[in-house]
């Protein structure tokens, strides 16, 4: 196949007509060309190399490999590097396997980074433990190209030696290693910095990114459903004051400082965790378009979704160059960025209508062993009037919590929510056989009646439920355990669910199927009185102990400043 169009160079920053051959699903020559009228050229728009997402858990789609794809190609996405530590903490090798082989249905191209924390701590029950050497022996498929973020940064900063050893196996095959290191900053990350750990998805402030940076790390650009970055580390006023106090302000020329200001700088934009009720609506493409809007050249915002991750990833994708795989996108103009076309191995896979092939179901073992729970079990006993507690304060769009105090009073023995304060009840239900059950307190839902519950509680995902009252939180948990996993909300007699039988992760269902089903379970939890944007992903996080500052396991509340657990109630 032969034709001529304008492409992108990512090489050489540039645009210009050339006329590009494929053979056997490769660019196989690339010649730049003369045109005096672009109607000379076979096609018109933009070729750009197709699209890649660097960083992104599937499972957190709640679609499989194969129906992700479907939805994907649609935004000009071709290639993700997929940490698949989702179902990894479910299911072990097994739950990795079946990605692996689910995406090799389709003409899509899935890399994976082994996950390097299963479980994330051992503050918590997951259904699996992935050792060093079983990291080893998996990073070592066709499909591996790098260890995944090492989430337990406490244990390489003090020296963890099974957490070494994690780290040496990925050396040992030159395999790059994902890091994932909130807050962390000084000799703590200099020391993770050396084990060998280059990039980092955490990053919450521009003065945070730029000591990473300028330690050597390469900084992931987070635009999820829950995590929007995007917007703090590249707003170019944060950037000027955060240089004004740079030590070396004084001594920088204007055309030094200025250039620090407006360039780029961080390598790869990537999603992280992304509902597909927002992946319906776009992908990388608007991510993107979003970057160009803050000010990003546009050559640039589309380096870090091609060019970049392909360099450090060493895939055989991300520029149209000779001897890479055809992997392509047409869009209309760098402004308006439609996706008209999307080539994957030089095939057609979205003719901008329609998706040109087809997904087939898939199963998977059940993962529950719980048993149903009562309205009791979810009950903080106490024999004092009122007591003062602990709360986890969460936030719109943030994964990182603060930890609060509240004075709650207590009936029948029992300590009470607050509807009125905004502190509602959240307990966590181990499921893989222990039954065990931790119960606290949270504020930042404003919900004013119900309880909501999700299956998907990272990473161990156990089952999560926020509610007003006990009674509500058991009938959401159990209404979970008859679907095998999902998201449910309940009020009384009023029930409302999305099932996810694949792991409790993931369906076969079509991604607009899944899309409105999630987006009726949000807007009846905003008709409960809830203010977040995207509250099962919200809770979601909520048991993810990595990430400060508090957080709730199975196994009870806990500090993630100091790694220990604290009291419910306050001494």
């Amino acid at each position: 196949m032969q034709f001529s169009a304008y492409m992108l160079d990512v090489i050489t920053d540039s645009i210009y007509p050339a006329r590009i051959s494929v053979e056997d699903g490769f660019f196989k020559e690339i010649l730049p060309i003369v045109i005096n009228d672009d109607s000379e050229l076979d096609i018109q728009g933009i070729i750009l190399p197709g699209f890649i997402d660097s960083h992104i858990h599937i499972e957190s789609t709640m679609l499989t490999p194969a129906q992700f794809a479907k939805l994907a190609v649609r935004f000009g996405t071709t290639s993700v590097v997929c940490d698949p530590h989702e179902i990894a903490n479910v299911a072990g090798t097994d739950g990795i396997d079946f990605m692996i082989e689910n995406s090799k249905s389709v003409p899509f191209n899935f890399y994976f980074s082994i996950p390097s924390c299963v479980p994330a701590t051992c503050f918590e029950t997951s259904g699996a433990i992935l050792d060093s050497e079983t990291i080893g022996e998996l990073l070592k498929k066709d499909e591996a190209v790098a260890l995944g973020e090492m989430m337990n940064f406490p244990g390489v900063i003090n020296g963890d030696e099974e957490v070494l050893a994690k780290l040496e196996k990925a050396k040992e095959l030159g395999k790059p290693i994902d890091g994932h290191g909130p807050l962390l900053s000084g000799k703590d990350l200099d020391k993770y910095i050396g084990e060998h750990i280059s990039t980092d998805h955490e990053c919450s402030n521009f003065a945070e990114a730029i000591e990473k940076k300028e330690k050597g790390m390469k900084i992931m650009v987070r635009e999820g459903s829950s995590a929007k970055n995007m917007e703090a580390l590249f707003d170019f006023s944060d950037r000027l004051e955060y240089w004004k106090n740079h030590e070396s302000f004084g001594k920088m020329p204007n055309e030094v400082l200025e250039k620090r200001i407006h360039l780029p700088i961080f390598d790869f934009i990537v999603s992280d965790d992304k509902h597909t009720t927002d992946l319906i609506k776009g992908h990388l493409n608007e991510s993107i378009k979003k970057a160009i809007d803050l000010e990003v050249s546009p050559i640039s915002a589309i380096e870090m979704v091609t060019v970049n991750p392909s360099t450090h990833y060493n895939l055989n994708t991300g520029a149209i160059v000779k001897g890479m795989q055809a992997d392509y996108v047409i869009v209309d103009n760098l402004n308006d960025f439609n996706i008209l076309k999307t080539y994957v191995a030089g095939e057609c896979v979205f003719d901008g209508k329609d998706v040109l092939f087809d997904v087939a179901e898939i199963e998977f073992k059940n993962t529950f062993d719980v048993s149903k729970k009562k309205s009791e079990d979810f009950e903080i006993s106490c024999d004092k009037s009122s007591v003062d507690v602990n709360v986890i304060r969460c936030f719109n769009g943030e994964l990182i919590t603060e930890a609060e105090s509240a004075t709650l009073k207590t009936k029948n023995g029992f300590i009470e929510a607050d509807l009125d304060e905004d502190i509602l009840k959240i307990a966590v239900v181990e499921r893989y056989g222990g039954n065990s059950i931790a119960n606290g307190f949270i504020t930042g839902f404003n919900l004013k009646k119900g309880a909501i519950a999700s299956s998907v509680a990272h990473d161990s995902h156990n089952i999560v439920v926020v509610g007003t009252n006990t009674k509500d939180m058991a009938k959401a948990v159990n209404c979970l355990i008859d679907n095998e996993g999902g998201f449910a909300i309940v009020d009384g007699d009023f029930e409302d669910s999305l099932a996810l039988p694949i792991a409790g992760l993931m369906t076969n269902e079509d991604s607009y199927e899944v899309a409105e089903k999630l987006e009726n379970l949000q807007k009846t939890a905003a008709d409960f009185g809830c203010k977040l944007d995207s509250p099962f992903m919200t809770m979601s996080f909520m048991a993810l102990l990595v990430i400060p500052a508090i957080k709730i396991s199975d196994k009870g509340l806990f500090d993630c400043i100091n790694f220990e657990f604290i009291d419910v109630i306050k001494n």
